[in-house]
């Protein structure tokens, strides 16, 4: 994945998670990212809840074709808030409410002072 650019790589992890993200109305989608390429990346699924014993029923949930798509363009958007960091974690949190999605994204960056206190 070295020769994509990360805006390549975010479309290519939602083209991945896109069979799971259609059984799901809300969790947090996680990249990792080292050296500006995304190492590990997956689904936080928000808790099932139940009550004496057993889970609740699942109700027709899912992201829809467009919802999907906007998400993920959503995604690819938010990168331009990324700025002069190459490694770091980006959490996409997600909602469906009243069949309209919410997302809300976490940028976190990270830092090695080993890597720097060989430069001091």
């Amino acid at each position: 994945m070295d020769h994509f650019t990360l805006a390549r790589q975010i479309d290519v992890v939602f083209r991945k998670i896109k069979e799971e993200l259609s059984h799901m109305n809300s969790g947090t989608v996680f990249v990792h990212i080292r050296n500006n390429e995304i190492g590990k990346f997956g689904i936080k699924h928000l808790p099932f809840e139940g009550t004496e014993g057993a889970l609740s029923a699942v109700e027709n949930v899912g992201l829809t074709e467009l919802q999907f798509q906007s998400f993920r363009q959503m995604a690819i958007e938010s990168l331009k808030r990324k700025k002069s960091w190459t490694h770091g974690e980006i959490l996409f949190d997600f909602a469906v409410r009243r069949n309209v999605i919410s997302v809300s994204v976490s940028l976190e960056s990270n830092y090695n002072m080993a890597t720097y206190a060989r430069t001091i």
